[in-house]
């Protein structure tokens, strides 16, 4: 048996940059001492989520690896607590701008980044004015607790992302999110939707995954959104084995056993009796033209 215990947490956000990387290391503390190996933050966990509204002056929030704090502070963590953290932020790379995110190895060493791969542009979530479309293609962190894949907010909504991360050898794939109400239309509620849709991807790779998100009501001009936590953690087969609710700072902490789940990805032969060459109508737009 090769067993890791994992961490999803979730918490509200301020505007205080500071504050909110001291209320992540807060969770972070927590999920390690409850065993913890590798612990999830959600998405732009640095402030509120400020994309809900385009204003050029936020361009400045953005920071290369070297100079973003939130990284620096979680490498010494990391070390000090010998455990995993994957860190999203709001990257500068040359002229452009990503929202990324780097794996922190339990020994405070950095990963290669990954960029989101799928940009949303809604009102509320107007993430195309802020992000270009991420560059670095799916990766895959080889880390002291095991193999993981990862996906950002807007990529967990596509079977291909999950399914490229499992092909390449993801044993646990983690999401952080930031996710909530619709500015345009209070009587949506994504919440159940947007779970089931990621207990799929889960089920149809017999993988597990991990995903945070925030809580709280952020507001941006006169753009406002609740976020609806949710926070999650599945088994291989898309089961959740633990969830937090809609407004609570949680820590949520479950083991598995990779082992036992890359049994049973075989024994399933969802991969064995893959198909590449009919899947074509995947590398075009309209399912017609590639």
């Amino acid at each position: 048996m090769r067993k890791v215990t994992v961490a999803a947490t979730q918490m509200s956000c301020t505007w205080d940059v500071h504050e909110n990387i001291r209320n992540a290391e807060k969770l972070v503390r927590k999920a390690a001492a409850k065993g913890a190996q590798i612990i999830l933050l959600q998405e732009l966990f640095e402030r509120v989520y400020f994309c809900q509204q385009q204003h050029e002056e936020y361009f400045s929030f953005a920071r290369s690896v070297a100079e973003n704090d939130a990284i620096r502070h979680f490498q010494d963590i990391a070390k000090e607590l010998s455990v995993v953290l994957p860190v999203s932020f709001y990257e500068q790379a040359g002229q452009c701008l990503f929202n990324s995110i780097v794996v922190i190895d339990a020994d405070g060493s950095v990963s290669d980044v990954y960029r989101k791969s799928h940009i949303p542009d809604g009102p509320g979530y107007s993430e195309k004015f802020y992000f270009s479309p991420g560059d670095s293609g799916f990766k895959v962190f080889n880390t002291r607790y095991g193999t993981i894949g990862i996906g950002i907010c807007w990529d967990q909504w596509f079977p291909e992302t999950a399914r490229a991360l499992a092909l390449m050898g993801a044993e646990i794939i983690f999401y952080p999110t930031a996710i909530g109400s619709e500015p345009h239309d209070a009587s949506i509620n994504s919440k159940d939707h947007w779970q089931r849709t990621q207990q799929g991807h889960s089920a149809a790779n017999v993988t597990p995954i991990v995903v945070s998100n925030r809580i709280g009501r952020e507001q941006v001009g006169d753009s406002e959104i609740t976020f609806y936590g949710g926070s999650f953690i599945t088994d291989e087969f898309g089961a959740k084995v633990c969830e937090a609710d809609e407004v609570t700072e949680s820590v949520l902490v479950h083991t598995l056993d990779l082992d036992a789940c890359a049994e049973s990805r075989r024994g399933w032969g969802v991969f064995r009796d893959r198909r590449p060459e009919l899947y074509r109508p995947l590398l075009s737009k309209d399912g017609k033209h590639w």
